[in-house]
């Protein structure tokens, strides 16, 4: 009997995406999510089709607490893994079982487990399945975790999230992890300078299946895709091939690159953001990002410019090195640079990263629970700055970058919007839906 009831129970699962709190500890919550995550659409696809799977994206959506699901997954990107343990813990006591995962979840593991009933650590591929089949059969183990040394996924299940609140593109992966080791990162934590790449053809399959659902526009998700200009230069002659618009990151050298960069244009990308991080040198030698050069940082933005890319810029305070001067000097760097649209992050020490272990027995570090951790609030004084001055000075330099005067200079007042007007009027709109985020205590973190 006890063998009948096991093959009986549902292949059912809901996959959880958690929202993250603000300042203020509540819940970000917004009417529309324009960037969607790849990671619950593609665990949909690694269930099969025997599968029944649900998602919920938080930040839109409300948790279905009286789901009569009996599986539950939770990502943990970032700080979002404080929610998510709120709510693993919430449907525990409902007498559900929780599968948790993600970068976060990963790291700390050990401590996470106490609220769930699984962990998946690192990539999911390759033990997914066997996850599923041992919480069928009643055999979950606390942990489930296997180095992959290839990369390869198969079509994420977009049209679980297409007919949700998001904005006009999907996510489309082409590699994953990082050659480089900064000290900060929690990806080269877990990856230790390996980077897997997909295959061209797999990349191209996922595009088209966007294309299909009548999406003109990706992103395309990758952590340091100039790390294989080959691979990079074959990528953008298929995209280009597809006729569609997109997205992604990668490092700021591109721009040295007259032939890439060029490829990179005609294939249809139109958007990058780049990891400069400081324009304090200092900072970065620290950091273990020495080989970028804050001093070539201008022209290098005016290059991309030039080429007709629209720059997005990823920076953080709080560094050992930071001044009240520094910030200042910062803010005159984003609006002379005219960059599109910056975002400001407060170093935050991820537990697992050598950042972390170097200073966590710190007498400068003010907050001690890691359950609070977030990068918009300062966790430690450095040599200059106190941790409620930096707090101070990441929201007035957000204000001052995001003040009306500064989003016309830096989007309106430029020969780059009599070239391409519509294209920035679309980021002049998205730097209005970013101040009023902040104006609400709100980093525009998630959007």
């Amino acid at each position: 009997m006890e063998e009948k009831n096991k093959v009986r129970k549902q292949k059912r699962m809901l996959l959880i995406q958690p929202t993250i709190y603000d300042q203020y500890h509540k819940l970000v919550k917004k009417n529309m999510l324009y960037f969607i995550g790849l990671t619950m659409p593609l665990l949909a696809a690694e269930c099969g089709d025997e599968w029944d799977v649900e998602i919920c994206i938080e930040t839109i959506e409300e948790i279905p607490w009286d789901t009569d699901i009996d599986l539950i997954g939770i990502g943990s990107m970032g700080h979002s893994i404080i929610r998510g343990i709120e709510i693993a813990k919430e449907f525990k006591k409902r007498g559900k079982t929780v599968v948790m995962g993600g970068y976060m979840a990963s790291l700390v593991s050990e401590e996470v487990k106490q609220y769930c009933d699984t962990i998946m650590i690192g990539d999911a591929e390759g033990y997914w399945q066997d996850m599923l089949n041992d919480y069928l059969n009643d055999e979950l183990k606390p942990f489930y975790s296997k180095k992959i040394d290839k990369l390869s996924t198969p079509v994420p299940r977009y049209e679980l999230v297409t007919k949700k609140k998001i904005g006009d593109f999907l996510p489309v992966q082409a590699g994953r992890g990082c050659p480089n080791n900064c000290s900060f990162c929690s990806i080269a934590c877990l990856y230790k300078g390996k980077y897997l790449r997909r295959e061209i053809s797999e990349v191209v399959r996922d595009i088209k299946r966007v294309k299909e659902l009548g999406f003109k526009k990706f992103l395309l998700i990758d952590d340091n895709i100039l790390s294989d200009r080959k691979y990079m230069m074959d990528l953008c002659e298929e995209i280009k091939k597809l006729n569609m618009e997109w997205y992604s990151q990668c490092s700021i050298h591109l721009a040295n690159d007259d032939e890439l960069l060029k490829c990179v244009v005609d294939s249809g990308c139109t958007c990058l953001s780049f990891g400069v991080e400081t324009i304090t040198k200092s900072n970065l030698q620290k950091l273990n990002k020495s080989w970028e050069d804050p001093e070539e940082y201008s022209s290098l933005i005016q290059k991309l410019r030039n080429a007709g890319i629209d720059v997005a810029t990823e920076m953080m305070l709080g560094l050992e090195d930071d001044t009240k001067e520094s910030i200042r000097q910062t803010a005159k760097f984003i609006i002379e640079n005219k960059v599109e649209a910056p975002k400001f992050y407060i170093l935050c020490p991820v537990p697992g990263t050598e950042y972390f272990e170097e200073i966590k027995n710190s007498k400068d570090l003010v907050n001690h629970d890691i359950y609070t951790y977030s990068p918009n609030k300062a966790t430690k004084n450095t040599p200059n700055l106190t941790a409620e001055e930096i707090d101070k000075l990441y929201w007035e330099l957000y204000n001052e970058v995001y003040s009306i005067r500064n989003i016309f200079k830096r989007v309106i007042f430029t020969k780059k919007f009599l070239k391409y007007p519509k294209r920035e009027l679309f980021i002049f709109g998205v730097n209005l839906f970013y101040r009023y985020h902040i104006k609400h205590g709100i980093a525009p973190i998630i959007i």
